[in-house]
């Protein structure tokens, strides 16, 4: 994630009630793998990527980056959740000129449907809000995936506008953190 001034990557690894969330290893190599071959996972996001072509391509240390955060539940990866600044290019934006942090996440099959993704991405969004305060974060999701509609309004995003992109039409919305008014 370009541009994110003082913030120390990779973080210490945060545990949510079921989940460790921390920056990836070598041996998350294989679950990625499957997680970008996966034809459900593909459904939304272009289709799967040939195993062949990844088993080619894919790092040793698959996603080292700033952003990119492993999903591990007892031990093994179930998924992955980003933050990523928004190329100006695209259409949709909360502030002129783009670059807002945007939060993006694909889970392995088997672990949908459990609450997980929602789990994960609630924490990496207060993560983000502790580190940089204010900022506001967007999500972009087809409007025909409805579980991923469901988990953007789950989280507290709001619809910005609709546009068409990739051939889909696409939902933006925007996340503003939510100061807790007692206690958890």
């Amino acid at each position: 994630m370009h541009g994110l001034g003082p913030v120390a990557w990779p973080p210490a690894p945060m545990k949510t009630e079921r989940l460790v969330l921390r920056e990836s290893e070598a041996r998350d190599r294989s679950a990625l793998i499957d997680l970008f071959a996966s034809p459900e996972v593909g459904t939304y996001v272009g289709g799967p990527r040939p195993r062949e072509d990844l088993e080619r391509t894919v790092p040793e240390v698959p996603g080292r980056r700033p952003g990119f955060f492993v999903a591990e539940l007892d031990g093994a990866l179930i998924g992955m959740i980003t933050l990523d600044r928004r190329d100006a290019g695209r259409p949709a934006h909360v502030r002129p000129g783009g670059g807002e942090a945007e939060l993006g996440y694909m889970f392995l099959p088997h672990a949908w449907g459990c609450g997980y993704a929602a789990e994960a991405c609630a924490a990496v969004l207060d993560w983000f809000a502790a580190a940089l305060p204010g900022e506001p974060v967007v999500l972009t999701t087809q409007t025909a995936n409805a579980a991923s509609m469901r988990l953007a309004a789950k989280l507290g995003f709001t619809e910005v506008e609709r546009f068409e992109e990739y051939g889909a039409e696409q939902w933006f919305g925007v996340w503003s953190p939510v100061t807790p008014t007692g206690s958890s």
